[in-house]
C-alpha cells in the first residue's frame, strides 16, 4: 500500500482489491409506512403513486413481500393490484386483503436522510444511487482478512445493517464485493434482510450459475435477446463470443460480458446534480390499450415531477419515450419558454405527446424532464409555450437499439454510465 503518514495517498491505487458495499433498503416505502404505523408489520402493504384512498387509478410504487405473495408488482396498475388483493376496507373477514397507502415522498426522504447519515458516517466515499440505494467504498474502513471463518468486511457490513435497523427502524440488504456491479448483484441475491459476500477471485464463479437477467445492466428485453442467442446464464454470457455480442448489441454487449466475467473498473464516486430526471416502465406484454398507456404515463409524470420538486429543480423541456416492438425507441419533447416546476404541466404535456402513438403497440414508456436549473428564481410564464422540439433517439430516424435497462424492475445504474448525470428510475418503482 502506498501510504503517507499512515494514510493512502489520494488518487493512488496500490492494486489491492477494493471493498465495495451495495446497500439496498428492502421495500423502502412500505418499510417507512411500517415505521410510523407498527400495526402494519407482517401485513400486506401496497404503496401507490397517483391515487387516493377509495380510488382505483394510478400504479404500484412498491409492495411488501407479503403483498408480492398475492401477485402485486411494482409499476402494476392499482386496478390490477386490487383485483388480486382487495383493500382491507372492502374485503370480507375471511379473505386476504392489503393496506393501500398513498406515497408520502416527503416522509420517505426524511427516513432516507437518516439512513444516508449512517452511510456517510461509515464510509469515506458514498455514491447515492437513489432514495433507498447506495454504493460505498469501505476499502479504508475494513479488510478482506478472514477472522473466525468470515471476512472483516462482512462483520463491518453487519455493523452497518444493525445501525440502520436500530437507529432508523428499517431493514437493509447489503452486497459485498470488489467492484460495484458484483456488489449490486450480491445485494439483490438474498432479499430481504440479506448479506452476501463475494470475495476477490470468486466473482466469476459467483456469477456463473445466475440467470443472465441477474447480470448488472441486463433487463428483460436484453435477457430475451440473449436467450434467443442461446445465452441463458451469466456463465454463458461470460464465455460468449465477443464478436456475436458486438453484432447484436454493439459496445454495450462487451460491457455486460465484462460484468458477467466479474470485471468492473468503475470507481465509487459521488453523483453530482443531474441534468435530467426520468422514469420508465415496461409492460410484461406489448399493448395497444391507450387507456393503460395513459394511466402509466400519468403515473410516471407524477414520479418525475415529485423527484424534481425534491431536488429543487426547474425544467425547460418535458418529453416522453415510447418503445415499440421489436426494439424501436421513439422520443418526443416539448420546450417551454423558461424553467418551471409544474406537476400538472408535466402530465399534460406527456399525455399530449403520447397522442401521436394512439395506434401503436407499445412495450415501454418513459417520461423525462431536462434542461434543469437549480438556481432560485421566478418561474417563466407558461403562456404560449412552444412545441417545436421533437427529438428522436438516434438523431432523426426514430429507430435505435433498445438499451435493455428495463426499469422499473431493475433500478440499477446503466453499465454505460450517463455522461449527463441523468437520474435513474428510482422514484416510480423501487424494487
Amino acid at each position: 500500500m502506498v501510504e503517507h503518514g499512515g494514510q493512502r495517498l489520494p488518487g493512488v491505487d496500490d492494486g489491492a482489491p477494493r471493498i465495495v458495499f451495495h446497500v439496498d433498503m428492502d421495500c423502502f416505502y412500505a418499510a417507512c409506512e411500517r415505521r410510523r404505523k407498527p400495526g402494519l408489520q407482517d401485513e400486506p402493504v401496497v404503496v401507490g403513486m397517483g391515487y387516493e384512498a377509495g380510488e382505483s387509478h394510478g400504479a404500484v410504487a412498491t409492495a411488501s413481500y407479503e403483498a408480492r405473495a398475492h401477485g402485486i408488482e411494482s409499476a402494476q396498475a392499482i386496478s390490477t393490484a386490487l383485483d388480486r388483493l382487495p383493500r382491507v376496507e372492502d374485503a370480507s373477514a375471511d379473505e386476504p386483503a392489503g393496506h393501500y397507502l398513498p406515497v408520502d415522498l416527503d416522509y420517505y426522504e426524511t427516513v432516507g436522510e437518516e439512513v444516508r447519515d449512517i452511510l456517510h458516517d461509515c464510509a469515506d466515499v458514498v455514491r447515492e444511487v437513489s432514495i433507498d440505494e447506495a454504493a460505498l467504498d469501505v476499502t479504508e474502513q475494513t479488510s478482506w482478512q478472514r477472522v473466525d471463518g468470515r471476512t472483516l468486511a462482512e462483520g463491518y457490513a453487519r455493523h452497518i445493517k444493525e445501525r440502520i435497523l436500530q437507529e432508523v427502524g428499517v431493514v437493509a440488504s447489503i452486497g459485498i464485493a470488489p467492484n460495484m456491479s458484483a456488489a449490486k448483484v450480491a445485494a439483490d441475491s438474498e432479499k430481504p434482510d440479506g448479506l452476501t459476500t463475494v470475495e476477490p477471485g470468486d466473482v466469476a464463479e459467483f456469477f456463473a450459475p445466475l440467470d443472465v437477467e441477474d447480470v448488472h445492466g441486463v433487463g428483460p428485453v436484453t435477457a430475451r435477446e440473449l436467450r434467443e442467442m442461446g445465452i441463458e446464464t451469466a456463465g454463458d454470457l461470460a464465455a460468449a463470443d465477443p464478436s456475436r455480442l458486438d453484432e447484436r448489441f454493439g459496445e454495450r454487449g462487451r460491457e455486460i460480458r465484462s460484468f458477467a466475467r466479474g470485471d468492473d473498473t468503475r470507481q465509487v464516486t459521488p453523483v453530482g446534480r443531474p441534468k435530467s430526471l426520468s422514469s420508465e416502465s415496461a409492460f410484461t406484454d406489448a399493448t395497444d390499450d391507450m387507456g393503460a398507456l395513459r394511466e402509466r404515463v400519468a403515473a410516471l409524470a407524477t414520479a418525475v415531477a415529485e423527484r424534481a420538486d425534491r431536488e429543487d429543480a426547474l425544467y425547460r423541456t418535458i418529453g416522453i419515450k415510447v418503445v415499440t416492438p421489436p426494439f424501436d425507441v421513439n422520443t418526443r419533447a416539448r420546450s417551454l419558454p423558461g424553467p418551471v416546476a409544474d406537476a400538472d404541466l408535466v402530465s399534460e404535456v406527456a399525455l399530449d405527446l403520447l397522442n401521436e402513438f394512439d395506434d401503436a403497440t407499445v412495450r415501454k414508456v418513459g417520461v423525462r424532464v431536462s434542461n434543469l436549473a437549480f438556481a432560485t428564481g421566478e418561474q417563466a410564464s407558461l403562456d404560449g409555450f412552444e412545441s417545436a422540439t421533437r427529438e428522436r433517439a438516434d438523431g432523426g430516424t426514430g429507430r435505435s437499439r433498445e438499451t435493455g435497462s428495463d426499469e422499473p424492475a431493475d433500478r440499477s445504474e446503466s453499465p454505460a454510465e450517463p455522461t449527463d448525470g441523468q437520474a435513474h428510475f428510482d422514484d416510480f418503482a423501487e424494487e
